[in-house]
């Protein structure tokens, strides 16, 4: 890419933090909020940095992080897992579809007090939980990918001669993975949403859940607020380092999606 349109790219893609910004710090000196409430974002970058020397804010950041990709790997791999057999298997399909059908609907908030008193307060129960809630949409994303592969490619290979094992590495799976990596994706989402709600409820010493809701009750917005700067840093950094390299080394490579 030549230097004029990286930089129109990166011009473009920060327009849209440019313009919230202006607006939140518009409101932020209007005067119609207290300071207290609705810190500006000089304040919030003072605490972000604050945070970050003194060590709480990145110590907060490794204690979520450990848990999520503890809770994301079930996911992952018991949501790929579950949707290949689904969509492999009418019989597997027919059991379990209605009960993943059934289940994906209901917030996730909503199991963390089983999950609490099934197996405690503290990490195994809140990673626990974030597996489960998290691989609803890895399965159903799976389940699909598979489903939606086109039976000619299918054919194809079955008469030049691939047996099951070949025709799942080399059709099937690369076929669905656009899905998967869709599902993944969704899964992270989710993973992040109901992890940093459990954190307070879970009774976790440490956790960006457990800095934003503490903080809450000092009215300290500003570490509320760097909180969530960090949970969506570490978002970005998943989504650029982790997800983007994958897509380019596989499905686009393959000619799946396009670039």
């Amino acid at each position: 890419m030549q230097a004029p349109s990286r930089w129109r790219a990166l011009a473009g893609g920060a327009l849209p933090f440019v313009v919230v910004g202006a607006i939140w710090e518009g409101v932020a000196r209007s005067g119609r909020f207290p300071p207290r409430l609705f810190p500006t974002l000089e304040e919030v970058a003072r605490t972000f940095g604050r945070l970050t020397a003194s060590g709480i804010l990145p110590h907060h950041a490794a204690e979520t992080l450990a848990r999520l990709g503890a809770g994301f790997a079930l996911a992952a791999l018991a949501g790929i897992a579950v949707g290949l057999l689904m969509a492999r298997s009418r019989s597997a399909e027919s059991a379990l579809l209605p009960l993943v059908s059934i289940g994906a609907p209901v917030p996730g908030l909503a199991y963390a007090p089983l999950f609490l008193l099934w197996f405690g307060l503290g990490n195994v129960g809140s990673v626990l939980l974030v597996g489960f809630v998290a691989a609803f949409p890895v399965i159903l994303n799976t389940w699909t990918g598979v489903k939606t592969v086109k039976e000619i490619w299918l054919r194809a290979a079955q008469v030049m001669g691939a047996g099951e094992r070949r025709l799942f590495r080399q059709v099937i799976l690369p076929g669905a993975l656009p899905h998967i990596l869709t599902g993944l994706r969704l899964g992270l989402a989710q993973a992040w949403r109901i992890l940093v709600a459990v954190e307070m409820l879970a009774a976790v010493p440490w956790g960006l859940g457990w800095l934003i809701f503490g903080a809450r009750e000092f009215l300290d917005t500003d570490a509320m607020l760097a909180g969530i700067a960090m949970i969506g840093l570490i978002g970005l950094a998943l989504e650029k380092l982790a997800f983007q390299p994958l897509e380019r080394y596989t499905v686009v490579r393959w000619g799946m999606v396009s670039a």
